[in-house]
């Protein structure tokens, strides 16, 4: 496949595919234009903060930085992986300088608000080819309302080690910068499990292995999760709870723009209390009637440097701009950026193990949404 080497328009021209069974097929991935960098963010001890009971503030942390990159863009898109307590984007020359100001003002704001420190790096490709390591990307579209970008090549993967040696740093902006956040919030409740154990399985390949037999491996366990489809998705048919107050009610005061914290707590309370009554009681507002079961689930897995991450359904994101109003600058029907999408996506970073040669896993008695 080939797209104009260096155009900002790279990301927007490549293909979406649809299927589990074509997530391995490496025509679909295009290399990325030599002169872009790819921006990886991640927190120092999240395993730590999350056995502190800060699963939530881990998780906001992580996608303010897909939040504040892409109203930074001002909705041109861009491709991105959420990994939990961290990120990792690629951006164009033409987009480099607004993404690093909104890394460096996301990594001020996640040490003055939530009280983590946030690792964040802009590595350019070039530098990864010289490792002989690639970075290429697809675009996988799980419903036809938005896509999730798919990387390979193991640059991704080098591009964080990276970080954690202190290569490319972004220095984090002067206290009181606050980055924009619009649209980011957390409001879903816990979700119990019903077989007493939810498992995220994280599979990654070893350097330097047999690329075959770990496609047929990703197919196999594709194949598995196809077949049980009650199994594979912990979210309950009719979506998980929504309760009012919302339980990130303070992540999202916080995250808001301009006046007191108080004055922005009251913000969100109203503004949450209005959209609960109406799912709640079931009232039409204009052209949207909310039904007892207003979300559409799909399966789809995540793909982070030739590795996947089977896990549970995802609500659609129009469904979630008309029930909740999250909003973004995004202009994109296909592509659309963390607060819209991501924010519905369930996944136990923290609490799996990545695996190569063995399979070691961890689970967790709950599934908390971030």
């Amino acid at each position: 496949m080939t797209t104009p080497g260096g155009s900002e328009t790279f990301y927007g021209s490549i293909p979406v595919f649809r299927g589990f069974t074509k997530l391995m097929d490496p025509a679909l991935y295009s290399p990325l234009p030599t002169d872009w960098s790819i921006g990886v963010a991640d927190i120092v001890e999240s395993t730590k903060a999350i056995a502190q009971a800060r699963y939530k503030a881990v998780n906001m942390a992580g996608a303010a930085v897909i939040a504040a990159v892409t109203n930074a863009l001002d909705g041109r898109e861009f491709p991105f992986v959420f990994g939990g307590d961290g990120a990792s984007f690629a951006v164009s020359p033409h987009d480099l300088e607004c993404a690093r100001d909104a890394l460096a003002a996301t990594a001020a704001w996640v040490r003055e608000d939530l009280d983590l420190v946030m690792r964040v790096a802009l590595v350019p490709v070039a530098a990864v080819r010289a490792q002989g390591l690639d970075v290429r990307v697809a675009r996988f579209g799980p419903s036809t309302n938005l896509s999730y970008a798919m990387f390979s090549g193991g640059g991704l993967g080098w591009a964080e080690a990276a970080m954690k040696r202190g290569q490319f740093a972004v220095e984090v902006a002067p206290s009181g910068t606050q980055p924009d956040l619009t649209g980011l919030s957390c409001r879903f409740e816990e979700i119990p499990s019903a077989r007493g154990l939810i498992l995220s399985v994280l599979v990654l390949p070893t350097r330097g292995g047999d690329s075959g037999a770990f496609r047929k491996l990703i197919e196999d366990i594709i194949a598995l999760v196809e077949r049980s489809p009650d199994a594979g998705r912990p979210v309950p048919p009719g979506g998980p709870a929504l309760r009012w107050p919302p339980a990130g009610l303070e992540f999202e005061a916080r995250a808001q723009r301009g006046g007191p914290l108080f004055k922005r707590r009251a913000a969100v309370l109203a503004h949450t209390l209005f959209v609960y009554i109406i799912m709640r009681y079931g009232i039409r507002v204009g052209g949207f009637v909310p039904s007892s079961r207003p979300f559409r689930f799909v399966s789809f897995v995540t793909s982070r440097d030739e590795g996947i991450s089977p896990e549970s359904p995802g609500i659609s994101a129009e469904s979630a701009r008309r029930c909740f109003r999250l909003r973004s600058r995004s202009r994109s029907s296909t592509s659309l950026p963390i607060v819209s999408d991501h924010s519905f996506t369930w996944r136990l970073s923290s609490s799996s193990t990545c695996f190569t040669a063995s399979a070691k896993f961890r689970g967790s008695p709950a599934y908390s949404p971030h």
